[in-house]
């Protein structure tokens, strides 16, 4: 990222926006909505203050993060009322509700039938997976009018949510504003912003996980182009925030800081090479982790370069330092989809066993790839007792990221 995306200041000094920003990952994003619920406990004992207002000014979304962002930008009016409606949400998920497969149960006696037999599902559909079930849930649960009126009343500045285009191969980032600001687009080399009403189409753009799910069109410059998950070529995830105005940036992944081991069996095959399960996994860790560390990283780096400058000098700079808060899990979450496996629908359970993507028993590396699809109770309960647990160990951090620090 550069200097400018980092540090480019264009709200109102005076006002210190805070922002929210949800990385993608499938079914690991409930880990979010444990955190955020953690966190409006938290504030809800600061007082009617904290109780009434929504947070966060700037909402920022990729994939099923994006999804979550949405559905708190349509409960924005509701305060920190919205963390514990999202969080029920998830609750009540299943994987019926996002994705259909439906496979013999001899597919996974034989792993080059099981791949001949998806190679031919992923040509009539162009994907391995049906989502149209994802838009029924969208349109159910996310209010698309209430958003508008979040932005029209305030309660919000801004809504982004970022896919990427295999049409143009350009990372756009489509925001929603509130229309009494006025933001400058952006546009940087492979990636670009523009002023969009949010729909359900954006939200089923961001999320089609690579090969998992069908691209969406939608239109940019006047056109029709097809785009996947935002995850994908997502090279400044902070980016789309603090060109919107962000002075605080809150953001949530859902990777984690030490992959399981390939060690042994684990992840590997007989002889010695990891399993597709493993591979698979792999790729799809790079596709929406790699680049965020990085990016936080940088940003903070230079806002401390900022803040040690003379206030003369720094007053000339036409930047200005944010505060950037990560989260991200503490344990390893393809171990913990392993335990919840079995909780797959027979389908996608079938064709991953088929595949050999789901490893032994014990094996965390072979379950990686199930744990973007594993929108099933046991396991989404358990990635948000972890989202909770984490945001409380680090109580301190966040009240002071929200000028509490010392509150009790």
């Amino acid at each position: 990222m550069s200097l400018e995306s980092i540090l480019s200041g264009l709200a109102d000094p005076k006002e210190e926006l805070n922002a929210l920003v949800l990385m993608g990952g499938g079914a690991r994003t409930a880990y979010q909505a444990g955190v955020l619920h953690a966190l409006s406990s938290m504030l809800s004992l600061q007082g009617d203050t904290f109780n009434e207002r929504f947070p966060f000014k700037i909402l920022v979304g990729t994939s099923a993060g994006a999804l979550n962002a949405a559905f708190l930008a349509s409960r924005a009016d509701e305060g920190l009322r919205a963390f514990g409606q999202l969080a029920s949400f998830w609750t009540t998920l299943r994987s019926s509700h996002v994705y259909d497969l439906k496979v013999p149960t001899w597919i996974r006696s034989n792993r080059i039938v099981a791949a001949l037999f998806l190679s031919q599902q992923v040509r009539a559909q162009q994907s391995l997976l049906d989502n149209t079930p994802l838009v029924d849930t969208l349109h159910r649960s996310i209010s698309l009018e209430r958003i508008d009126q979040a932005l029209q009343d305030r309660t919000l500045h801004s809504l982004a949510i970022s896919a990427s285009s295999y049409s143009s191969g350009v990372h756009w980032t489509f925001c929603q504003m509130d229309p009494y600001r006025q933001i400058d687009l952006w546009s940087r080399p492979g990636r670009r912003a523009e002023f969009q009403p949010i729909t359900i189409e954006h939200l089923m753009a961001s999320s089609a996980l690579p090969f998992l799910f069908p691209s969406t069109p939608l239109w940019v410059d006047g056109h029709r182009e097809f785009f996947g998950d935002g995850s994908m070529r997502q090279s400044s995830p902070l980016s789309p925030a603090l060109h919107l105005g962000a002075g605080k940036v809150l953001v949530i992944g859902v990777g984690q800081p030490e992959r399981a081991s390939f060690a042994g069996n684990n992840g590997q095959s007989v002889s010695g090479r990891p399993t597709l399960g493993a591979i698979a996994g792999h790729a799809m860790a790079s596709v929406f982790q790699d680049t965020l560390q990085a990016d936080v990283e940088q940003a903070q780096r230079v806002s401390r370069t900022m803040r040690q400058l003379p206030r003369e000098i720094a007053a000339l700079l036409p930047y200005r330092p944010v505060e950037v808060l990560a989260m991200a899990p503490s344990q390893s979450l393809d171990a913990l989809a392993q335990a919840h496996a079995g909780e797959l629908p027979t389908g996608a359970y079938n064709a991953l066993a088929g595949l050999g993507a789901l490893g032994a028993k014990g094996s965390p590396g072979g379950a990686a790839l199930a744990s973007y699809l594993l929108f099933e109770p046991g396991f989404v309960k358990a990635l948000m007792a972890l989202g909770e647990q984490d945001a409380y160990a680090r109580k301190d951090e966040l009240l002071a990221f929200f000028g509490l620090a010392g509150a009790r």
